[in-house]
């Protein structure tokens, strides 16, 4: 698999997914573990039925794995995404539903934030030396960053579903869907393994979580987030039919001359972020949302995403470095407590 993804400084501890001691197939459980877009995946069934086994199992998640990657990888050249970046036609160009649906969602994303979020920038990610692109020794300037910003934008793309296709209205636009479809890839796979019967599993890859059912039947999915009051203690969440996401800087950078600069780019600038959020995790119905609205947070900063998480209701929780990086500091939006058990008899957000 080659749709690169990062993989955060987890803010998460799974406390429920490793199962290191139990078997691959037992009667109640099956294990699956592997490697996809650059990082790696679990999948965990619980009480499965009879009919499907563990290599079945395998199959389903490889086939979406497969197809998610040859649509929407921005590494692999033959990729639909690729082909749809590298042509300079204006045109409308047939594409999968997938990849029509994805970037539906991923503009109505980029939309509700006001461009913290945006799929049309991937010739600005590969200005920049990420999304498949070789690695520069120099930052782009600023003349070509903004005419790369001016081909970019949601008003560049035009969408339709009948049939589903989709219309650059400036040749070079390219699209870069990795905020988003990770996400997209775990939906598919907990909605392949309902068709098939499953009631009862936890889905990961790169560290981004969806639940479905319950782990046992008294007990749901559940991973533990650091306190963010700043407390010692793990807070439980339970992942019943719902999905976290994080999005962070410290794992995946490059150095420009001198610079150390984290891979999340500011669409409304065209540079990476320089603010001093490090992370945030998002609780989301879907991974597909929780993967795109962490990214989005994370771009718009520490300030303006409180205040986007706030007005879009968003479980959010926002880790920053204020003074340079000796400290750290966790907040969290009452949503993102409502989500915590037991609840913390005393919190006050900042």
């Amino acid at each position: 698999m080659t749709l690169a993804a990062e993989r955060p400084a987890l803010l998460m501890t799974l406390l429920l997914l490793a199962g290191a001691s139990h078997p691959a197939r037992s009667a109640d459980r099956i294990d699956l573990a592997g490697d996809a877009f650059g990082t790696t995946y679990r999948v965990t069934v619980a009480r499965p039925p009879p009919t499907l086994s563990r290599a079945r199992l395998e199959r389903v998640v490889e086939s979406v794995l497969d197809r998610v990657d040859r649509q929407m990888s921005s590494y692999r050249p033959d990729s639909e995404l690729s082909r749809f970046n590298h042509s300079s036609s204006t045109g409308w160009i047939v594409v999968a539903p997938d990849l029509v649906h994805v970037t539906r969602v991923a503009l109505d994303v980029a939309e509700r934030s006001t461009g913290a979020f945006d799929p049309t920038v991937g010739a600005l990610v590969r200005a920049w030396g990420w999304g498949g692109a070789p690695q520069r020794d120099a930052a782009p300037t600023p003349t070509e960053v903004a005419a790369l910003r001016a081909a970019s934008g949601r008003a560049q793309l035009a969408v339709q579903s009948a049939p589903p296709a989709l219309r650059k209205h400036a040749a070079g636009l390219q699209l870069d869907l990795s905020g988003i479809a990770k996400g997209f890839a775990i939906d598919e796979i907990v909605s392949r393994l309902t068709a098939h019967g499953v009631d009862n599993a936890l889905v990961e890859i790169g560290g981004e979580l969806r639940g479905l059912g319950r782990r046992t039947r008294e007990t749901p999915w559940s991973i533990g987030v650091e306190d963010p009051t700043g407390g010692h203690d793990l807070l439980r969440i339970a992942l019943a039919d719902r999905a976290i996401a994080t999005s962070g800087t410290t794992r995946r950078f490059r150095r420009v001359g001198a610079e150390r600069r984290p891979h999340i780019l500011d669409p409304r600038t065209g540079e990476p972020i320089s603010h001093d959020g490090i992370a945030v995790s998002v609780i989301a119905p879907t991974a597909m949302e929780a993967d795109a609205w962490a990214t989005a947070l994370l771009v718009a900063g520490p300030r303006d995403g409180w205040a986007l998480a706030q007005r879009e209701g968003l479980a959010a929780l926002f880790v920053q470095t204020p003074d340079g990086g000796s400290t750290t500091q966790r907040r969290a939006t009452e949503r993102f407590w409502s989500q915590v058990h037991p609840r913390p008899a005393e919190r006050r957000d900042p």
